[in-house]
């Protein structure tokens, strides 16, 4: 996906940036089903070779969900709620080193009970801490 000309997002007004609950909702359409067949398979199915093989498709679901569609844009959960994950200086997406390196970041948000998660709801680019350290916005993807 070329995104030339993509305009940079450092003074956008709140309405271009996609709002707390969109966000939310992304994250549970990307984690829910996965952690659902994750714990029926470990819980469930107690034989050792298929709990190792159920912890490597759920690491591989992480990378390429998270990382490699997430670096290009758009997670899975993001994709079906029509948003894009993209660099607030350039506009373009931020790569899968950086999605890694922003996953490492929500370290940040969820040392102080989580707040970090909730920064979205009150900061002008709706922007979680993590999203500031790497300086990238969340915006609809038809914009």
């Amino acid at each position: 996906m070329a995104y030339q000309g993509t305009p940079s997002y450092s003074g956008a007004p709140a309405s271009q940036y996609s709002d707390w609950i969109h966000r939310v909702g992304a994250y549970l359409v990307e984690t829910l089903p996965a952690l659902i067949v994750f714990y029926i398979f470990v819980f469930a199915v107690r034989v050792a070779i298929l709990d190792i093989i159920v912890y490597l498709a759920f690491l591989g679901y992480v990378i390429y969900n998270r990382w490699i569609l997430g670096g290009q844009g758009q997670s899975l959960g993001k994709k079906v709620l029509g948003m894009m994950l993209l660099s607030e200086e350039t506009g373009q997406p931020i790569g899968t080193l950086n999605a890694f390196l922003r996953d490492i970041c929500h370290i940040v948000d969820s040392i102080i009970c989580y707040v970090g998660y909730l920064f979205p709801l009150w900061d002008p680019k709706r922007q979680t801490i993590a999203d500031k350290i790497m300086k990238t916005v969340v915006i609809p993807a038809n914009q």
